[in-house]
Protein backbone atom coordinates (compact mmCIF):
# COMPACT_ATOMS: atom_id res chain seq x y z
CA UNK A 1 0.00 0.00 0.00
CA UNK A 2 1.26 3.49 -0.80
CA UNK A 3 0.13 7.11 -0.68
CA UNK A 4 0.64 9.87 -3.24
CA UNK A 5 2.25 12.52 -1.08
CA UNK A 6 1.31 16.22 -1.16
CA UNK A 7 2.30 16.97 2.45
CA UNK A 8 5.14 19.41 1.76
CA UNK A 9 5.31 22.47 -0.52
CA UNK A 10 6.86 20.35 -3.29
CA UNK A 11 3.51 18.55 -3.65
CA UNK A 12 5.39 16.02 -5.75
CA UNK A 13 2.80 13.22 -5.56
CA UNK A 14 5.51 10.69 -4.79
CA UNK A 15 4.49 7.14 -4.02
CA UNK A 16 5.45 6.49 -0.41
CA UNK A 17 5.16 3.14 1.34
CA UNK A 18 5.81 2.68 5.05
CA UNK A 19 9.53 2.12 4.54
CA UNK A 20 10.43 3.84 1.28
CA UNK A 21 9.48 6.31 -1.39
CA UNK A 22 10.43 8.59 -4.21
CA UNK A 23 10.34 12.36 -4.28
CA UNK A 24 12.96 14.72 -2.92
CA UNK A 25 12.69 13.49 0.68
CA UNK A 26 13.37 9.86 -0.36
CA UNK A 27 11.36 8.76 2.67
CA UNK A 28 8.65 6.32 3.56
CA UNK A 29 5.66 7.25 5.69
CA UNK A 30 7.12 5.76 8.88
CA UNK A 31 9.84 7.88 10.53
CA UNK A 32 13.46 6.91 10.04
CA UNK A 33 15.55 8.12 13.00
CA UNK A 34 19.35 8.42 13.00
CA UNK A 35 19.91 9.63 16.57
CA UNK A 36 17.93 10.41 19.74
CA UNK A 37 20.10 11.89 22.47
CA UNK A 38 20.81 15.02 24.54
CA UNK A 39 22.21 17.80 22.36
CA UNK A 40 24.00 20.93 23.55
CA UNK A 41 24.43 22.89 20.32
CA UNK A 42 21.14 24.80 20.29
CA UNK A 43 20.49 28.30 21.60
CA UNK A 44 20.90 28.67 25.40
CA UNK A 45 17.15 28.83 25.99
CA UNK A 46 16.78 25.45 24.24
CA UNK A 47 19.88 23.53 25.36
CA UNK A 48 20.06 24.77 28.94
CA UNK A 49 22.39 22.82 31.22
CA UNK A 50 20.98 19.32 30.66
CA UNK A 51 20.66 19.48 26.89
CA UNK A 52 17.86 19.35 24.40
CA UNK A 53 16.44 15.91 23.61
CA UNK A 54 17.20 15.92 19.89
CA UNK A 55 15.60 13.35 17.61
CA UNK A 56 17.26 13.51 14.18
CA UNK A 57 15.05 12.27 11.34
CA UNK A 58 16.45 11.04 8.05
CA UNK A 59 15.50 12.72 4.77
CA UNK A 60 14.71 16.29 3.72
CA UNK A 61 12.69 18.01 1.02
CA UNK A 62 15.17 20.86 0.39
CA UNK A 63 18.58 19.32 -0.47
CA UNK A 64 20.54 22.51 0.26
CA UNK A 65 23.91 22.33 -1.47
CA UNK A 66 25.66 23.39 1.75
CA UNK A 67 23.91 20.94 4.09
CA UNK A 68 26.05 19.88 7.08
CA UNK A 69 23.86 16.85 7.82
CA UNK A 70 24.14 15.41 4.32
CA UNK A 71 24.63 11.86 5.53
CA UNK A 72 21.08 11.79 6.85
CA UNK A 73 19.36 14.44 4.69
CA UNK A 74 20.38 12.64 1.47
CA UNK A 75 20.63 9.05 2.55
CA UNK A 76 18.96 6.12 4.22
CA UNK A 77 20.82 6.25 7.53
CA UNK A 78 18.80 5.46 10.63
CA UNK A 79 16.17 3.03 11.76
CA UNK A 80 12.52 2.92 10.70
CA UNK A 81 10.22 3.23 13.72
CA UNK A 82 6.57 2.38 14.07
CA UNK A 83 4.42 4.92 15.88
CA UNK A 84 4.56 2.96 19.21
CA UNK A 85 8.35 2.62 18.83
CA UNK A 86 8.68 6.36 18.24
CA UNK A 87 6.64 7.02 21.41
CA UNK A 88 8.96 4.74 23.37
CA UNK A 89 11.98 6.55 21.92
CA UNK A 90 10.62 9.94 23.03
CA UNK A 91 9.84 8.68 26.52
CA UNK A 92 13.32 7.17 26.97
CA UNK A 93 14.84 10.45 25.89
CA UNK A 94 12.60 12.39 28.27
CA UNK A 95 13.75 10.15 31.10
CA UNK A 96 17.36 11.23 30.54
CA UNK A 97 16.44 14.58 32.07
CA UNK A 98 16.54 16.75 28.94
CA UNK A 99 14.78 20.12 28.95
CA UNK A 100 12.63 19.38 25.89
CA UNK A 101 12.01 16.95 23.06
CA UNK A 102 13.55 18.46 19.92
CA UNK A 103 12.19 16.96 16.68
CA UNK A 104 14.75 17.81 14.00
CA UNK A 105 13.66 17.88 10.34
CA UNK A 106 10.55 15.79 10.76
CA UNK A 107 8.38 17.67 8.26
CA UNK A 108 8.07 14.70 5.86
CA UNK A 109 6.82 12.45 8.69
CA UNK A 110 4.15 14.72 10.18
CA UNK A 111 1.22 12.24 10.17
CA UNK A 112 3.20 9.58 12.08
CA UNK A 113 4.81 12.09 14.45
CA UNK A 114 1.45 13.71 15.22
CA UNK A 115 -0.01 10.28 15.97
CA UNK A 116 2.91 9.51 18.29
CA UNK A 117 2.47 12.78 20.19
CA UNK A 118 -1.31 12.57 20.62
CA UNK A 119 -2.11 11.75 24.22
CA UNK A 120 1.57 11.41 25.14
CA UNK A 121 2.31 12.98 28.53
CA UNK A 122 5.91 14.12 28.32
CA UNK A 123 5.88 16.88 30.94
CA UNK A 124 8.39 18.95 28.92
CA UNK A 125 7.94 21.08 25.80
CA UNK A 126 8.06 19.63 22.30
CA UNK A 127 10.25 21.59 19.87
CA UNK A 128 9.60 21.50 16.12
CA UNK A 129 13.04 22.15 14.61
CA UNK A 130 12.62 22.59 10.87
CA UNK A 131 13.87 24.10 7.62
CA UNK A 132 10.86 26.40 7.48
CA UNK A 133 9.89 24.94 4.09
CA UNK A 134 6.53 23.56 5.20
CA UNK A 135 2.92 23.83 4.14
CA UNK A 136 0.46 25.55 6.45
CA UNK A 137 -1.99 22.67 6.07
CA UNK A 138 0.57 20.15 7.31
CA UNK A 139 1.63 22.37 10.22
CA UNK A 140 -1.98 22.51 11.41
CA UNK A 141 -1.78 18.77 12.17
CA UNK A 142 0.71 19.71 14.90
CA UNK A 143 -1.45 22.32 16.61
CA UNK A 144 -1.64 21.62 20.33
CA UNK A 145 1.11 18.99 20.09
CA UNK A 146 4.08 21.34 19.68
CA UNK A 147 4.88 24.11 22.16
CA UNK A 148 8.03 25.58 20.60
CA UNK A 149 8.65 26.22 16.94
CA UNK A 150 12.30 26.53 15.86
CA UNK A 151 12.16 27.25 12.12
CA UNK A 152 14.92 28.32 9.80
CA UNK A 153 14.30 31.37 7.66
CA UNK A 154 17.02 30.50 5.18
CA UNK A 155 16.05 32.87 2.41
CA UNK A 156 14.01 36.01 1.96
CA UNK A 157 15.20 36.40 -1.62
CA UNK A 158 14.22 34.19 -4.54
CA UNK A 159 17.58 33.93 -6.29
CA UNK A 160 19.64 32.34 -3.48
CA UNK A 161 16.69 30.08 -2.66
CA UNK A 162 16.65 28.86 -6.25
CA UNK A 163 20.44 28.61 -6.55
CA UNK A 164 21.23 26.86 -3.29
CA UNK A 165 18.06 24.88 -2.48
CA UNK A 166 16.16 24.56 -5.78
CA UNK A 167 13.20 26.22 -4.07
CA UNK A 168 12.47 29.66 -5.55
CA UNK A 169 9.20 29.71 -3.62
CA UNK A 170 11.01 29.28 -0.29
CA UNK A 171 10.62 32.94 0.88
CA UNK A 172 6.84 32.98 0.47
CA UNK A 173 6.38 29.43 1.80
CA UNK A 174 8.56 29.91 4.89
CA UNK A 175 7.00 33.25 5.80
CA UNK A 176 3.51 31.72 5.63
CA UNK A 177 4.70 28.75 7.71
CA UNK A 178 6.22 30.99 10.40
CA UNK A 179 3.03 33.06 10.58
CA UNK A 180 1.10 29.83 11.17
CA UNK A 181 3.55 28.74 13.86
CA UNK A 182 3.09 32.03 15.68
CA UNK A 183 -0.68 31.75 15.36
CA UNK A 184 -0.54 28.37 17.10
CA UNK A 185 1.75 29.17 20.05
CA UNK A 186 1.71 32.97 20.43
CA UNK A 187 4.38 35.17 22.05
CA UNK A 188 7.37 33.41 23.52
CA UNK A 189 7.48 32.48 27.22
CA UNK A 190 10.65 31.85 29.23
CA UNK A 191 10.68 30.18 32.64
CA UNK A 192 12.56 31.39 35.71
CA UNK A 193 15.71 29.65 34.49
CA UNK A 194 15.63 31.35 31.09
CA UNK A 195 14.48 28.24 29.26
CA UNK A 196 11.93 28.56 26.49
CA UNK A 197 8.59 27.02 27.41
CA UNK A 198 6.60 28.08 24.35
CA UNK A 199 6.83 30.37 21.36
CA UNK A 200 8.72 30.82 18.08
CA UNK A 201 12.50 31.18 17.68
CA UNK A 202 13.41 32.05 14.08
CA UNK A 203 16.87 31.11 12.87
CA UNK A 204 18.82 32.61 10.00
CA UNK A 205 22.17 31.21 8.86
CA UNK A 206 24.34 33.93 7.33
CA UNK A 207 25.75 32.82 3.98
CA UNK A 208 28.83 34.38 2.38
CA UNK A 209 28.02 37.34 0.10
CA UNK A 210 24.35 37.30 1.15
CA UNK A 211 24.11 40.36 3.43
CA UNK A 212 20.88 41.58 1.84
CA UNK A 213 19.24 38.19 2.30
CA UNK A 214 20.15 38.26 6.01
CA UNK A 215 18.90 41.83 6.41
CA UNK A 216 15.61 40.90 4.77
CA UNK A 217 15.19 38.00 7.21
CA UNK A 218 15.79 40.31 10.17
CA UNK A 219 13.38 42.89 8.73
CA UNK A 220 10.67 40.28 8.24
CA UNK A 221 10.79 39.15 11.87
CA UNK A 222 10.96 42.71 13.19
CA UNK A 223 8.11 44.02 11.03
CA UNK A 224 5.81 41.00 11.00
CA UNK A 225 5.46 40.31 14.72
CA UNK A 226 4.77 42.54 17.75
CA UNK A 227 7.80 43.76 19.64
CA UNK A 228 9.01 41.18 22.15
CA UNK A 229 6.85 38.37 20.78
CA UNK A 230 9.35 36.22 18.85
CA UNK A 231 13.01 35.33 19.32
CA UNK A 232 15.55 35.54 16.50
CA UNK A 233 18.88 33.76 16.16
CA UNK A 234 21.44 35.17 13.72
CA UNK A 235 23.98 32.42 13.06
CA UNK A 236 27.48 32.84 11.62
CA UNK A 237 28.35 29.14 11.92
CA UNK A 238 28.30 28.46 8.18
CA UNK A 239 31.07 25.96 7.41
CA UNK A 240 31.95 24.94 3.83
CA UNK A 241 31.22 21.33 3.02
CA UNK A 242 32.81 19.22 0.26
CA UNK A 243 31.61 19.33 -3.36
CA UNK A 244 30.89 23.06 -3.56
CA UNK A 245 33.12 23.90 -6.53
CA UNK A 246 30.07 24.95 -8.56
CA UNK A 247 29.22 27.53 -5.89
CA UNK A 248 32.37 29.60 -5.36
CA UNK A 249 30.79 31.97 -2.82
CA UNK A 250 30.10 29.03 -0.51
CA UNK A 251 33.67 27.78 -0.39
CA UNK A 252 34.62 30.20 2.40
CA UNK A 253 33.33 31.02 5.86
CA UNK A 254 31.52 34.23 6.72
CA UNK A 255 34.08 36.98 7.27
CA UNK A 256 34.43 38.92 10.51
CA UNK A 257 33.43 42.06 8.62
CA UNK A 258 30.24 40.48 7.29
CA UNK A 259 29.40 39.14 10.70
CA UNK A 260 30.01 42.46 12.48
CA UNK A 261 27.93 44.33 9.92
CA UNK A 262 24.96 42.01 10.25
CA UNK A 263 25.15 41.74 14.03
CA UNK A 264 25.04 45.55 14.21
CA UNK A 265 22.01 45.54 11.90
CA UNK A 266 20.34 42.92 14.10
CA UNK A 267 21.10 44.89 17.26
CA UNK A 268 19.21 47.88 15.83
CA UNK A 269 16.18 45.80 14.85
CA UNK A 270 14.59 45.68 18.30
CA UNK A 271 14.35 41.88 18.15
CA UNK A 272 15.09 39.68 21.15
CA UNK A 273 17.49 36.86 20.58
CA UNK A 274 21.01 35.71 19.85
CA UNK A 275 23.93 36.13 17.50
CA UNK A 276 27.17 34.26 17.05
CA UNK A 277 30.83 35.12 16.68
CA UNK A 278 32.76 33.83 13.62
CA UNK A 279 34.49 31.24 15.82
CA UNK A 280 31.20 29.31 15.81
CA UNK A 281 31.98 28.15 12.25
CA UNK A 282 33.22 24.63 13.00
CA UNK A 283 31.96 21.08 12.53
CA UNK A 284 32.35 20.24 16.21
CA UNK A 285 28.64 20.44 16.99
CA UNK A 286 27.54 18.17 14.14
CA UNK A 287 26.18 15.07 15.92
CA UNK A 288 27.26 11.52 15.24
CA UNK A 289 24.39 9.88 13.37
CA UNK A 290 25.18 6.46 14.73
CA UNK A 291 21.78 5.28 15.98
CA UNK A 292 22.38 6.35 19.58
CA UNK A 293 19.17 6.27 21.62
CA UNK A 294 16.87 5.14 18.82
CA UNK A 295 15.96 1.78 20.36
CA UNK A 296 16.57 0.08 23.70
CA UNK A 297 19.41 -1.93 22.16
CA UNK A 298 21.09 1.12 20.68
CA UNK A 299 20.66 3.01 23.96
CA UNK A 300 22.37 0.24 25.88
CA UNK A 301 25.37 -0.13 23.60
CA UNK A 302 26.13 3.41 22.40
CA UNK A 303 27.95 5.90 24.57
CA UNK A 304 29.72 8.56 22.49
CA UNK A 305 31.37 11.43 24.33
CA UNK A 306 28.92 14.35 24.15
CA UNK A 307 27.62 12.86 20.88
CA UNK A 308 29.45 15.30 18.61
CA UNK A 309 32.42 15.11 16.28
CA UNK A 310 35.78 16.17 17.57
CA UNK A 311 38.39 18.09 15.60
CA UNK A 312 39.89 14.86 14.27
CA UNK A 313 36.56 13.40 13.14
CA UNK A 314 34.88 15.86 10.83
CA UNK A 315 33.00 13.29 8.83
Amino acid sequence: MYILCIDCPRRCGARRTETGGRGLCLSGTLPRVARAAPHYGEEPCISGERGSGAVFFTGCNLKCVFCQNREISRGGEGEVLTVPALRDCLLRLRDKGVHNINLVTGSHYVPAIAEALEGLELGIPVVWNSSGYESVETLRRLEGLVQIYLPDLKYCRTEPARRYSAAPDYPAVAKAAIREMFRQVGPYVLDEDGLLRSGVLIRHLILPDEDLNAMDAIDFAAEEFPVGSVLFSLMSQYTPMPRLDAFPALTRRVSAEENDRLCAYFAKSGLDGYWQEPEAATTEQIPLFDGTGVTDQRSAHRNTECGVRNKDNKG
